[in-house]
């Protein structure tokens, strides 16, 4: 029997907790639980989660008297797992129909696969889940072993993973053990990390989840979430090699690949920025500087062929500069006699 649970963190999203849960009770699995786990919320939270758990005995409540903080309810919800597979999904992000099912099948048929995940869609504030079209029962997908998934990683320098989107196989989860509480902001990576060493990789060709982005959970400041988010995948790479990953075979190697791809996604982002005259340029290009001096002098365009997604960007670049570029000639046209 396929069997799922899903771990669902909360803290003072009551607002988003009742469409977070109803997009898991409705996936199309045969034995589910839910275990939302509240921090100690001072909005209505707690009312919504019982009111939830009276209404579908699938549904079961961790309310917590004093704030934890995330690592323990990731953790908490690692210790309660106890069905074939495990997903943490947080509790203002969602499921799209069958995304359970589709997970499952695949890795169903490959025992070798560690865990899967797909495509996201994004929704702005408060905005209501969006009609979704209808994803493929059985959707395309790449495999990744665990030492190419490893490597994707440290040469680019980051992850293009949608958590809410990864459906782990529960044995897998448990003999990695727990999120790590030194990493306060980036203890998913090093976890996706650990994770890959238990097994092959699978990306679904096909949107799994939905991210919902906000003023709580999100920055406005741009420059300084860019910035930020590098620091934090170094923080967890540099964790990864200090304890697992640093009993891999070429361990010193992909720790190297790792620091050099984090600094040319800095340097990258520092250009990105550049054209689109935004600040920070000076601080991303420093750190580039730093983990990498060659880049002060040679361009690393070989990090950019490697992106799956070079292209979009530029393209959306180009967008920006020619209409920054239109604006400026009516703005000529504008000022003569």
């Amino acid at each position: 029997m396929k069997s799922v649970d899903v771990v669902i963190p909360n803290y003072n999203y009551g607002r988003y907790l009742r469409a977070c849960v109803d997009s898991v009770l409705s996936q199309d699995v045969e034995k589910l639980r839910v275990l939302i786990v509240d921090n100690a919320s001072t909005d209505d939270s707690s009312e919504v989660a019982r009111e939830l758990a009276a209404m579908d005995p699938r549904v079961e409540l961790r309310l917590h008297e004093t704030n934890l903080g995330p690592h323990a309810s990731f953790n908490e919800g690692i210790d309660w797992a106890e069905s074939n597979y495990f997903l943490i999904l947080c509790s203002d992000d969602f499921l799209v129909p069958g995304a359970l099912n589709r997970a499952i099948t695949i890795m169903e048929e490959n025992p070798d696969i560690a865990y899967t995940y797909g495509r996201d869609v994004d929704i702005q504030g408060d905005s209501p889940i969006p009609s979704i079209a209808g994803q493929q029962s059985r959707p395309q997908y790449r495999l990744d072993s665990s030492r190419s998934f490893i490597e994707r990683f440290c040469r680019l320098g980051v992850f293009q993973i949608p958590g809410p989107s990864i459906v782990i196989r529960t044995s897998v989860q448990k003999s990695t053990g727990y999120y790590r509480t030194e990493l306060p902001h980036s203890d998913d990576y090093d976890v996706w990390l650990r994770l890959a060493l238990h097994g092959s990789v699978a990306e679904l060709d096909c949107i799994q989840a939905g991210i919902r982005t906000h003023g709580t959970n999100r920055s406005s400041d741009l420059w300084a979430r860019q910035i930020l988010h590098i620091l934090h995948t170094a923080d967890a790479a540099e964790c990864f090699f200090a304890h697992e990953g640093g009993e891999m075979p070429d361990a010193k190697y992909l720790h190297r690949l790792a620091r050099r791809g984090l600094a040319e996604r800095a340097y990258w982002s520092a250009i990105s920025h550049l054209l689109r005259g935004e600040k920070g340029v000076g601080e991303l290009l420093k750190l580039a500087f730093r983990w990498r001096p060659v880049t002060a002098f040679l361009p690393p365009v070989g990090y950019l062929l490697q992106r799956p997604d070079t292209l979009r960007r530029l393209q959306r670049l180009v967008d920006m500069w020619a209409r920054g570029t239109k604006r400026f000639r009516i703005g000529e046209a504008g000022s003569r006699p």
